[in-house]
């Protein structure tokens, strides 16, 4: 027989496409809480924080935008002019792990005296995932 065997590659497919189908709403909603009424104003969740990342060469990113570390305390001057929710700007800080110590701790800095205190260092658990 010269021809290939395409049914069992479209099987194993067609599995995968309805476990990633399945699989994809659970890994957005969180744990089904039946919670009680409040009369507190809902947290405003159209608020994005802002990502700072330092890469491995330590170049410094902004939302997926390059700045030097001479405009950094400008940029975060701006970002923190900017209308933020009542409980303040929230700010993730990614850092690659072989960069110096003190190279982040500078970034960290710039946040504080540009008023952006909500600072969350963000990391992978063990075995890689977030």
């Amino acid at each position: 027989m010269a021809d290939i065997n395409v049914t069992p590659l479209v099987d194993v497919m067609l599995v995968l496409l309805i476990i990633f189908m399945v699989t994809a709403p659970l890994l957005v909603a969180g744990v089904p809480v039946d919670l009680p009424e409040s009369r507190a104003a809902p947290l405003d969740n159209q608020v994005q924080p802002v990502q700072i990342s330092l890469d491995g060469e330590g170049r410094i990113f902004i939302d997926d935008g390059e700045v030097t570390e001479a405009a950094l305390p400008q940029r975060l001057a701006a970002i923190a002019a900017e209308p933020a929710p009542a409980e303040g700007r929230r700010i993730f800080l990614r850092a690659d792990r072989g960069l110096d110590y003190g190279r982040v701790m500078r970034v960290m800095g710039e946040l504080n005296r540009a008023g952006l205190n909500r600072v969350a260092l963000v990391s992978t658990a063990e075995g890689g995932r977030r």
